[in-house]
């Protein structure tokens, strides 16, 4: 009988965590195919989902392996602090693993913990939240409450948007994602956590696109042409909206593709978004409509959300309402108070909670998003919302100077949290009820040893919006100290 799985970290390894490439004291040692294979057993998972173990006394991180497996494993690469490995084979299985999905290339990510029962899945992100707060040690944690992790509807095809990459080399195109660290793209006929219709979609679309012969972009060698194809569906109407990434505006056979795409079920919109290759990002700065809707529209918890292609909104749209109603039943709003929507995207969360309040005031650095939160806050016949375009370090302190109440506050940052420069502002402000999204439990605990100078953390949620992933939403409630 194997032991329960612990998903913890051990004694006097918590802290470790992998060193920046760019500062490494001696080159990475490359092992051969030859090397011989070495015996782990894997102590834990890391905050991606690897396995981790020792080998002589170095820790070694092994994608696709289970804490309590004796596995045999190649080591790939010799780093100063750490080793790199790849799992060979488990000779002794953990009670928690589960049959990878079929026909899926194992390196492909958004499928890093698919090998894993949901129920150890959902144990691993809530000790990742406990993990982080241990390393950071903000005050209090240790009365934290930290629930356990709410689970999604629906643990596969869930995901309503997907982003896949295009190339075509020696007559042969590929439509999937890069294996991690890498240019080497994994064609995808099947992705199990994507929806059915967005999956086909962007499967019809390669077809076409090699029947109508459009360009397919080649980084090799600098050729014009499709670099990435979107496909976003709304759950609510089952709307489709498809995004074409050029590099080059005028290519043969575009405006054919985008007939083509426009005929496929669902399918109301077409764009094209434009980039070059010295831009690093996926999204170029340049998008047009080339047929049907400005936009498609969600629906969340009653409110409507109409999403231009580059609006963000969350991937699993059903857990979406499960994240938000948590959060705004943790904000205790009431009729007299001004809510301050912070990173507020298309205004989502600003627009669900607007009937409850008596004003709310959104903040957001994209100009694009700035426009759809406008837009959806006429969509819904609002007349307390409004959504002003700027940093929230910068707004947060104009507001307090030009005498706005600020009563409550809700945060949902990137996963690099809050800038310094913000938490001092919090810290100024000190609005009576806040609560933080935040997508990296490591960022929230360390923003917390600052805001906890004021603070106090009564609660922490944890909700699934990403089964098979190490990704995971957490919602914590401060109080101000009186």
């Amino acid at each position: 009988m194997q032991k329960k799985t612990n998903f913890r970290k051990p004694q006097g390894s918590k802290n470790f965590k992998r060193p920046n490439r760019g500062k490494q004291q001696r080159p990475n040692k490359r092992f051969d195919d030859g090397d011989k294979h070495v015996i782990i057993t894997i102590k834990r998972l890391g905050i991606n989902g690897e396995g981790i173990g020792y080998y002589k006394r170095k820790i070694i991180f092994i994608p696709g392996a289970l804490p309590g497996e004796v596995v045999v494993a190649k080591i790939v690469t010799d780093h100063p602090q750490y080793l790199e490995g790849e799992l060979v084979r488990v000779k002794e299985a953990s009670l928690q693993r589960v049959p990878f999905p079929k026909g899926v290339d194992p390196r492909i990510g958004g499928l890093e913990l698919a090998h894993l029962s949901y129920e150890g899945q959902l144990e691993f992100k809530r000790d990742n939240v406990l993990s982080a707060l241990e390393k950071y040690h903000p005050r209090g944690y240790k009365n934290y409450k930290v629930k356990k992790t709410i689970p999604a509807p629906s643990e596969w095809h869930y995901r309503n948007k997907a982003s896949y990459q295009i190339e075509k080399e020696n007559h042969k195109v590929s439509l999937g994602l890069y294996a991690p660290n890498s240019h080497e793209l994994i064609d995808l006929p099947e992705m199990p956590t994507q929806n059915e219709d967005t999956q086909k979609v962007e499967r019809v679309i390669r077809d076409l696109i090699i029947r109508l012969h459009v360009p397919v972009a080649n980084r090799r060698r600098k050729f014009d042409g499709v670099k990435t194809v979107v496909v976003r569906q709304s759950e609510a109407t089952k709307e489709i909206q498809v995004t074409l990434i050029t590099v080059g505006h005028k290519l043969e056979n575009l405006l054919k593709l985008a007939d083509a795409i426009f005929e496929l079920d669902h399918v109301v919109s077409v764009f094209q978004n434009e980039t070059d290759w010295q831009n690093p990002q996926v999204w170029g700065n340049k998008t047009t409509k080339l047929l049907g809707k400005k936009q498609i529209t969600e629906e969340i918890m009653g409110k409507k959300f109409g999403l231009s292609p580059r609006a963000f909104f969350q991937l699993n749209p059903v857990q979406t309402a499960t994240l938000y109603s948590e959060a705004l039943k943790l904000l205790t709003l009431t009729p007299d108070m001004t809510l301050i929507d912070a990173y507020a995207g298309v205004g989502t969360l600003g627009i669900l909670a607007a009937d409850q309040v008596k004003q709310v005031i959104g903040i957001e650095s994209i100009p694009e998003a700035v426009v759809d939160a406008q837009n959806n806050v006429s969509l819904n016949h609002l007349n307390n919302a409004s959504y002003l375009q700027g940093s929230v370090e910068r707004v947060l302190p104009q507001l307090k100077n030009d005498g706005v109440k600020i009563d409550a506050l809700i945060v949902d940052p990137p996963r690099t949290g809050l800038a310094k420069s913000l938490i001092k502002t919090l810290l100024d402000v000190k609005p009576e009820s806040f609560v933080y999204i935040s997508c990296n439990p490591s960022t929230l605990a360390q923003d917390l040893v600052l805001l906890t100078e004021a603070y106090d953390v009564r609660v922490i949620e944890n909700v699934d919006m990403l089964p098979q992933t190490p990704r995971c939403e957490c919602i914590a409630k401060l109080t101000l100290r009186k």
